[in-house]
C-alpha cells in the first residue's frame, strides 16, 4: 500500500499543481469548473486527481468540506470521455462508473455536482435511491447512462428488476466509506461487489478512516494509494468547539437557549441540530416551533419528498434550525453553514467529525456545540476527544435559566413595582378629589306603623276554622272505634244514582 501525505516532499509532483490546467483535464471540463467558480484545486483534489488519472485504487482520507467529490469526478469523467457518444442506443451507454453513497441526500448531492461537471460532454449519468417512485428511475436506467450514483439498498432494487447491468463497471467508488463499511451496509455492498467485473479500480473517500475500516477497506482495494491531506479523523481548525453541562431535562431549553443567545448577540440563528433518535428529533423540532423558532425536523421516517422539501427551505433560509439524525451528517454541503448544535452527544466518535464537518466548510470559520448530561455521556466525549487528539473545552451558559425561577422572580418583582405605583396613584387621586356623600350617615332609623292592622294578634278566617273543626270530628270517631262519615263521591259516568 502507498500512502501519500500532504506534508511529506513525496507529493513535490502534486504541490506544483496550482490549478486544474495542469491536470490535463478535457476543455469542456474546464469549461463547467470555470462556470462553477472553480479557480484553483482543494489539497485532496491536488492530490487525489493525478493517482485516480493513473487509473489505481485510492483511499482518501480529507476533513469534511474540502471537495472530496471533484477529487473523484473530475478524474473519472477524463477517463470516461474516450466512451463517451451520442447515440440514442442504450447499448452504447452501459454503466462504466458507480458511485455509492450511504444516505439518499448525500447521493443525491453526488448526482448534481458530476451532472454539472459533465453537462457539456456527451457522458450520461443518473441517481437512484430509496423513498420515491422507481419506474422514473427504470426508464432512466434502460435508457442508458455511464455513471451510475446509487444507495446500496435501491440499486440492488434495480438489479432484482433487472433494469440496470454492472458487468462492463470499471469504476467503483464508495463515498463516506467508513459508513458505507459498518456492519449494516457490509452485506448489500459485498452483493453488489460480487455483481462487479474483478479487474476495475476502487475508490474509497471519507473523512474519517479506523484502523478497523482500513484492514476492511483493504480486501477490496489492490495496491492502493493512500492519501491523507490532514492527521487522520481530524477536525478543522477553523471550527470552535465548546461543551456545555447541562442536567437531565434541561437540554431542550439550553438549545433555545443557545440560538436565541446568538440572535442577541447578531449571530446567525440557522443551525443544523443533531439528534440520536428519530423520536427525540420530532419532540425537539416541535418544542423550538413553540418557542417562536423556525424549526424542522429530518430523520429516517421522514418521505424522500418530505426531507428534500425540508432541506430546501433550510438552504432559501425559511427554516432557522434544522432538527436531524445522522441522516444528515454525511457529506451534505450547505454553504456558509455558521453553527452546529449536539443536542445528543452521538454514540460513534466518527459520527462527531462528520457532524461538525457541516459547518466551517470551504475556509469558513463556523461554531461547533455541544451539550451534555453528567455521569451519562462523559464516556462518549472522551472517546471523541482521544479520535480526533485534542480536549473540547467546556463552556458555561450565561443567564441559562431552565427551571424559569429568575424569570419569575422578575415578573412578580415586575407585579410589586406595579401595584405600588397604583398605590402611590391612588392615594394621590383621593387627596385632590372631593370627598363623595356618605349616604349611610344621613339614613333614618326604623319606625314602627301607627295602623292598627299591623298591631292586631293573628285571627283564623272562619273557613279555615270549619275545615279544623271537621278534622277535629274525624279524629275524634277514629279513635272511639266507630266508622267516620263517608262523603259523597260523584261516579265517573252517569252522576250519582237516584235513591229510591
Amino acid at each position: 500500500m502507498t500512502t501519500t501525505n500532504a506534508p511529506e516532499p513525496t507529493t513535490a509532483v502534486t504541490a506544483a499543481v496550482q490549478t486544474f490546467d495542469s491536470f490535463g483535464l478535457d476543455a469542456r471540463i474546464l469549461r463547467a469548473l470555470s462556470e462553477q467558480g472553480y479557480s484553483s484545486p482543494t489539497p485532496i483534489q491536488a492530490q487525489a486527481i493525478p493517482v485516480v488519472l493513473l487509473g489505481k485504487d485510492v483511499m482518501g482520507a480529507a476533513q469534511t468540506g474540502t471537495g472530496k467529490t471533484a477529487g473523484f469526478a473530475l478524474p473519472i469523467i477524463q477517463r470516461l470521455l474516450p466512451l463517451a457518444n451520442a447515440s440514442a442506443s442504450p447499448a452504447r451507454h452501459p454503466v462504466r462508473a458507480l458511485m455509492l453513497t450511504p444516505t439518499r441526500e448525500l447521493a443525491d448531492q453526488v448526482y448534481d455536482n458530476v451532472a454539472r461537471y459533465a453537462k457539456h460532454t456527451d457522458l450520461r449519468s443518473t441517481v437512484v435511491f430509496g423513498g420515491v417512485d422507481m419506474n422514473p428511475q427504470t426508464d432512466a436506467l434502460r435508457r442508458g447512462v455511464e455513471i451510475l450514483v446509487a444507495t446500496p439498498g435501491r440499486l440492488l432494487d434495480h438489479v432484482q428488476q433487472k433494469s440496470v447491468n454492472l458487468s462492463q463497471v470499471q469504476m467503483l467508488v464508495l463515498d463516506e466509506a467508513d459508513r458505507m463499511l459498518d456492519m449494516g451496509f457490509l452485506p448489500d455492498l459485498q452483493r453488489i461487489i460480487n455483481l462487479l467485473p474483478a479487474q476495475r479500480q476502487t475508490l474509497l473517500f471519507s473523512a474519517t478512516f479506523s484502523p478497523e475500516i482500513k484492514r476492511l477497506a483493504s480486501s477490496y482495494l489492490k495496491q492502493p494509494v493512500t492519501i491523507e491531506v490532514a492527521r487522520s479523523n481530524s477536525t478543522n481548525e477553523n471550527v470552535r468547539q465548546a461543551v456545555y453541562q447541562v442536567e437531565d431535562g434541561h437540554k431542550q431549553a439550553a438549545v433555545v437557549h443557545l440560538l436565541k443567545q446568538r440572535a442577541e448577540q447578531g449571530l446567525s440563528r440557522q443551525c443544523i441540530v443533531f439528534v440520536n433518535s428519530k423520536i427525540g428529533c420530532s419532540r425537539l423540532a416541535r418544542h423550538l416551533e413553540r418557542e417562536g423558532i423556525n424549526a424542522a425536523a429530518i430523520h429516517g421516517d421522514k418521505t424522500q419528498t418530505e426531507r428534500m422539501q425540508t432541506l430546501d427551505g433550510f438552504k432559501s433560509g425559511t427554516i432557522d434550525a434544522l432538527v436531524a439524525t445522522d441522516v444528515a451528517a454525511r457529506g451534505l454541503d450547505i454553504p456558509d453553514m455558521p453553527c452546529v448544535i449536539n443536542f445528543d452527544v452521538p454514540y460513534s466518535a466518527e459520527d462527531y467529525v462528520h457532524r461538525i464537518g457541516r459547518t466551517g466548510r470551504a475556509g469558513a470559520s463556523g461554531d461547533a456545540l455541544s451539550i451534555y448530561v453528567p455521569g451519562n455521556d462523559e464516556r462518549l466525549l472522551s472517546d471523541i476527544e482521544k479520535l480526533i487528539k485534542r480536549s473540547i473545552p467546556r463552556g458555561k451558559l450565561e443567564g441559562f435559566d431552565p427551571t424559569g425561577t429568575r424569570a419569575r422572580q422578575a415578573d412578580s418583582e415586575r407585579r410589586r413595582e406595579r401595584g405600588d405605583v397604583r398605590r402611590a396613584r391612588g392615594s394621590a387621586d383621593s387627596e385632590d378629589r372631593p370627598r363623595r356623600h356618605d349616604h349611610g350617615a344621613s339614613r333614618q332609623a326604623f319606625r314602627a306603623s301607627d295602623d292598627p292592622f299591623f298591631s292586631r294578634p293573628y285571627e283564623p278566617s272562619p273557613a279555615s276554622a270549619a275545615q279544623a273543626k271537621a278534622a277535629d270530628e274525624v279524629a275524634a270517631a277514629l279513635t272511639r272505634g266507630r266508622t267516620a262519615p263517608k262523603r259523597p263521591v260523584a261516579a265517573l259516568l252517569g252522576g250519582v244514582p237516584r235513591k229510591s
